[in-house]
């Protein structure tokens, strides 16, 4: 389901809260997470979510963050924007002109790849525009600091939780491991009910540049030493040498590869922030272009500062459970019927 202009004003206005700026929205492609009260993996300990929800259908892309820029980042006063993003060439994505108070960002190439070089704050913050119906403006209350998390001005630090009542955030890391690897075995999954790769197998993925004939298929490091045109190291080049543009394939380009419940790309492409802690750190899923095939199993749980920005490392959101906002809008929609009919 897309969350289009319309949907979202509804959702919003039956959640009490306010839209600004509704012209600039994005749209976000979701799948609904069902089967709520499901068992934890008994081989890693996550993934139990004893509700329903939404989350993207694919990751945070080049042409999304740009918008977010564009809104809030003419004077970027929390650093939304890494200079990387319009400098390394392997995912060169957006490019920075003017000065302070009066920057604009542009997407450079295909925007429908993954942003990278955001940190988790960077990706709360763009939850917040979110969930504040992405204003314009200022980096601030109302804007990128409240909202789905209550940031303030923090830079650092993993104190900060989903806020009650979110309807946008990032995944708790029981979400994310749900959405990426369980399958009911009565549905036709696994056993156990998980898979050990978010491509809903247990065999390791073929490492390729986008595919749509490959239904186990993923962009990262692998080579097997068959010159057959795949899993030759790099997906983007199938080489062992590091691609010097496009590293990271268009958003959903594996077609057939989907979890379950319909999202793409969990394993492999960028790395994804959720709201899990380690100690000081925060955790982070699903290996990357560059990861080798240990890094994208369910097992692996890598995590890094908060802080943490690499070429590697992007995300994706929660959003509103879709089933939910469907059933909304239709009332909505009838109410707005029987209204007209009593005038």
């Amino acid at each position: 389901m897309k969350y289009n202009l319309h949907t979202r004003a509804l959702v919003l206005a039956l959640a009490g809260m306010t839209i600004s700026n509704a012209s600039a929205l994005i749209t976000i492609d979701a799948v609904n997470v069902g089967d709520a009260g499901n068992p934890n993996d008994p081989t890693t300990g996550f993934g139990a979510v004893g509700y329903n929800y939404g989350i993207a259908k694919y990751e945070v892309t080049l042409s999304q963050y740009t918008a977010f820029l564009n809104a809030v980042g003419a004077t970027d006063t929390y650093a939304l924007y890494n200079g990387n993003m319009g400098a390394y060439t392997p995912t060169l994505g957006i490019s920075r002109s003017g000065a302070s108070g009066s920057y604009t960002y542009s997407v450079v190439g295909n925007g429908a790849r993954p942003v990278t070089w955001v940190s988790w704050f960077d990706s709360a913050r763009f939850s917040n525009w979110l969930q504040n119906g992405q204003p314009t403006g200022a980096q601030a209350a109302g804007t990128t600091e409240t909202g789905a998390y209550t940031l303030n001005g923090a830079t650092s630090g993993v104190g900060f939780a989903r806020n009650a009542g979110s309807i946008y955030g990032l995944p708790t890391e029981n979400e994310w491991y749900k959405a990426a690897y369980y399958q009911p075995a009565a549905q036709g999954g696994d056993t156990d009910g998980y898979w050990l790769y978010a491509t809903r197998s247990n065999i390791q993925p073929n490492s390729r540049n986008g595919s749509a004939t490959d239904p186990n298929s993923a962009n990262y490091n692998y080579n097997d030493g068959i010159a057959n045109g795949y899993n030759g190291g790099y997906a983007a080049n199938n080489t062992n040498t590091l691609p010097t543009s496009n590293l990271m394939t268009s958003v959903g380009a594996f077609s057939l590869a989907s979890s379950f419940y319909g999202t793409f790309d969990q394993d492999g492409n960028a790395w994804e922030w959720d709201d899990g802690v380690i100690g000081s750190t925060r955790v982070l899923r699903g290996g990357s272009a560059g990861s080798t095939e240990g890094f994208l199993r369910s097992s692996y749980r890598y995590s890094n500062p908060a802080t943490f920005e690499d070429y590697s490392v992007g995300f994706r959101v929660i959003v509103p459970e879709p089933s939910v906002g469907a059933m909304m809008v239709m009332g909505m929609v009838v109410l707005a019927w029987k209204r007209k009919r009593t005038l």
